[in-house]
């Protein structure tokens, strides 16, 4: 699916993401150290600025011309806070349990499902295309600051 040049970059996260949540999910016993270890260097250099960007420049942006009380956006925002009360679980294991790793690993993949089937579509429905190209730019300052 082609996105607008300012989501592009969220999107491609989210493919890193969906391997990493593969990683997760696919995580055995014998691997599970190793696992968690991949998945919090993702975390660190990846996705927990991901969520930030979305939460401080696209949602805010978004707010703008449509409403932010819509369900899916308030389900993205719980869905955040969920996968990050997971990653300080799974940080402070001593021994990570598959279980943790296999609900961390489905709980992201569903959530990059719904902001990639769902909220980048509406967002870019409901943005008028001047701020959609000023979006461009926040995004990729965010991305890199």
């Amino acid at each position: 699916m082609k996105r607008h040049a300012a989501l592009q970059p969220l999107s491609r996260d989210h493919h890193v993401a969906l391997v990493a949540a593969q990683r997760l999910r696919r995580a055995t016993p014998e691997t599970a150290i190793d696992a968690r270890a991949h998945f919090l260097a993702f975390w660190h250099e990846h996705g927990a600025r991901h969520f930030r960007v979305e939460e401080d420049v696209l949602l805010p942006v978004y707010a703008l011309h449509a409403d932010p009380a819509d369900e899916r956006i308030a389900r993205m925002l719980l869905d955040h806070v969920r996968i990050r009360a997971r990653v300080l679980a799974l940080a402070d294991a001593d021994e990570p349990g598959v279980e943790l790793l296999h609900a961390l690993g489905e709980e992201l993949a569903r959530h990059v499902r719904l902001e990639e089937r769902q909220i980048f579509p509406l967002i870019e429905a409901m943005l008028p295309e001047a701020a959609a190209v000023d979006l461009v730019a926040a995004v990729q300052e965010a991305e890199h600051s």
